[in-house]
């Protein structure tokens, strides 16, 4: 089992660049699909982890190619980040901690591993440790987007939604095409019964990552709020084109038909959810009518 990981899509390479941050979209598991809806429904594991299947022996070759190179390099702070982050891609966080940690020693300003470091201490459970990393990143880099990404989701997920809106501003300022930051905004206005606001930024996320499924869930859900039944009807649909699996949003299509007048098709849509998730709310309260 391997963990996509956040921000942009991240191919594992001794020749990687500095600054090299997790990627791919957990860690934007960890940083988006923490999802707190119009409902106030989170389903069990969002917000913490995709956890998606990678070969066991790939992984284990990755991690000896980069290990030579921190062999040969032993003073480079770029080799230890990209260990780090195939480690974290992996699930061994304490590792990836460790050569985090090795990559600030050699190179106590570099932000993207105080970033790195911070996301994967959240997915340990250690969200002081990682709220300092991320002050830390802030503070050796005022322009580096994704610590306030990566913080504001933090706070998001404490309840301090302005302080969160705050950081989700800059790390917009200063990442325009940040589908993430968009769709992390878009939920706090929506957490607050702005569903306006939070469809215009979901609106943005899916204009620069039409291949997400949540902002199409999110958006759906605020529709629904706004009484655009047609319209979240697609987008629970858009939402199953990338995960038809997905118990939430079987149960939110079922909503909106139940909303527009079609109980057949309301019903079809809380019985697949069900099948998924026996005790997803939504379903389960749609049926009883």
């Amino acid at each position: 089992m391997g963990i996509r990981l956040a921000e942009t899509s991240f191919r594992l390479s001794p020749l990687s660049p500095r600054g090299t941050l997790l990627s791919g979209a957990a860690l934007a598991a960890l940083l988006l699909a923490g999802c707190e809806t119009a409902s106030g429904i989170r389903p069990p594991g969002r917000g913490i982890a995709e956890i998606t299947d990678t070969d066991p022996k790939a992984a284990s070759a990755n991690l000896d190619s980069l290990t030579e190179v921190i062999r040969r390099n032993p003073s480079s702070a770029e080799a230890y980040n990209t260990r780090g982050v195939a480690y974290a891609r992996v699930g061994r966080f304490g590792e990836a901690i460790a050569d985090f940690s090795q990559a600030i020693k050699i190179d106590p300003d570099n932000a993207a591993a105080y970033t790195n470091r911070a996301l994967a201490s959240r997915q340990a459970g250690q969200n002081d440790a990682a709220r300092a990393d991320f002050d830390h990143a802030i503070q050796a880099n005022p322009n580096h987007a994704p610590a306030y990404l990566g913080r504001a989701n933090l706070l998001r997920a404490q309840g301090n939604l302005d302080q969160a809106i705050d950081d989700l501003n800059n790390a917009i300022r200063l990442n325009p095409e940040n589908a993430q930051a968009f769709h992390a905004r878009g939920l706090i206005h929506q957490k607050r019964g702005d569903n306006a606001r939070a469809v215009s930024d979901f609106d943005n996320a899916i204009d620069r990552d039409p291949f997400a499924a949540a902002p199409y869930q999110a958006r759906g859900e605020s529709l629904v709020a706004l009484g655009k039944y047609d319209k979240a009807i697609e987008d629970f649909n858009a939402a199953l084109n990338v995960d038809n699996k997905s118990a939430q949003a079987w149960a939110w299509l079922g909503l909106a038909y139940d909303k527009n007048g079609n109980r057949q098709k309301a019903q079809e849509s809380y019985q697949r959810a069900l099948q998924l998730d026996p005790q997803q709310p939504v379903a389960k309260q749609g049926l009883r009518g």
